[in-house]
């Protein structure tokens, strides 16, 4: 008899490519239901429902077109119907969200549900900030782990080789939700460090920014390395500052190096940032013509590390996420990054 039923929370560019995976690994163990239902933001294209496209032709034309998802996702446009019954609850929507959803879902989920969050951004309020594990746990009372790592969604979702990283508290909880995400062409490594792992995820796109600020000034590879290298050392910084048990070796996994490294190369922050340089448009007007309804998360995440930092008097300790907040929101001609480091 089956014990565990996933729910996937979120259906974008990268809900959609995890859907695909999940929607395979499950009906490899008999432990697992096999249909695994897929909240989706209810929007019309060309007249017809979003969820209906979903169950019919089994691929979301919208956000990850020509990509064929399993028959047992099936698309659902209420939240709530959704979870009802789920026993492990994958998010994966833009880190603004997250407070809604969980009001939502607050007493509507399965007691000894387990979650898992695929969101990179933290959340910042008066008092400081929270991570988003720490929103899921503390507002629906369950357990929650984190994926990151090096994984552009269409890669993915092409079955192109890359690595993930799964952070953990509680390692059995780690272990099955390996199990849904593991594939030869996603190999998962799991750790004993939630925190480091979110981190990673969330500050790294910040950094993406500046790489692409890099290559819309076409300063060249050695700067971009340069880039890469400072973020990296204050992304580990930072973390370490505000969490002393995140531990080094996170930083090698692929939540770390490796999606610094990826984001820095590819991916919507790095290609944003390149044409607020060769366009002179600001970035709210790029993310609405450039990313077909997707979120920039690396200027949102640097603004939030801007407050976070300037409260505690700290900019000066990370100078290469404050230049970059400062060219995003204050007008800082881009040439800065290198120039005010």
């Amino acid at each position: 008899m089956s014990s565990e039923k996933v729910a996937i929370i979120g259906s974008g560019n990268w809900g959609s490519a995890v859907a695909k995976i999940i929607g395979r690994n499950v009906a490899k163990f008999n432990h697992f239901d096999t249909q695994v239902k897929m909240w989706v933001f209810e929007e019309k294209i060309n007249g017809q429902k979003l969820t209906d496209i979903i169950n019919t032709k089994h691929e979301n034309v919208k956000y990850l077109p020509n990509i064929k998802l399993p028959e047992n996702i099936v698309a659902c446009p209420d939240l709530i119907e959704t979870c009802r019954d789920a026993t492990m609850l994958v998010f994966v929507v833009p880190h603004q969200f997250v407070t809604s959803i969980c009001k939502q879902l607050k007493g509507k989920i399965l007691p000894h549900a387990k979650a898992i969050s695929l969101i990179k951004g933290i959340d910042v309020n008066e008092h400081g900030f929270r991570l988003i594990t720490d929103m899921i746990q503390d507002s629906l009372n369950i357990r929650a782990c984190v994926l990151s790592g090096a994984n552009i969604a269409n890669e993915v979702a092409e079955e192109r080789f890359c690595e993930t990283t799964i952070g953990y508290r509680n390692r059995t909880d780690g272990e099955l939700f390996m199990q849904i995400f593991h594939t030869p062409s996603f190999r998962v490594n799991i750790v004993e460090d939630v925190v480091g792992v979110e981190l990673c995820g969330a500050l790294k796109n910040i950094i993406a920014i500046g790489g692409g600020l890099v290559d819309g000034l076409k300063l060249g590879d050695n700067t971009k390395a340069a880039i890469i290298r400072i973020g990296l050392y204050e992304m580990r910084k930072f973390s370490q500052m505000f969490y002393k048990d995140v531990k080094d070796a996170t930083f090698f996994e692929s939540c770390g190096v490796a999606d610094l490294i990826t984001t820095c190369a590819g991916g919507r922050n790095r290609k944003v940032a390149e044409a607020h340089v060769t366009t002179g448009k600001s970035f709210d007007q790029l993310e609405k013509e450039m990313l077909n309804g997707q979120k920039l998360q690396g200027t949102s995440t640097a603004q939030d590390m801007y407050n976070i930092l300037t409260k505690k008097n700290l900019c000066h300790e990370f100078p290469l996420m404050t230049v970059i907040y400062r060219i995003c929101y204050e007008g800082l001609p881009p040439i800065k990054i290198v120039e005010d480091l």
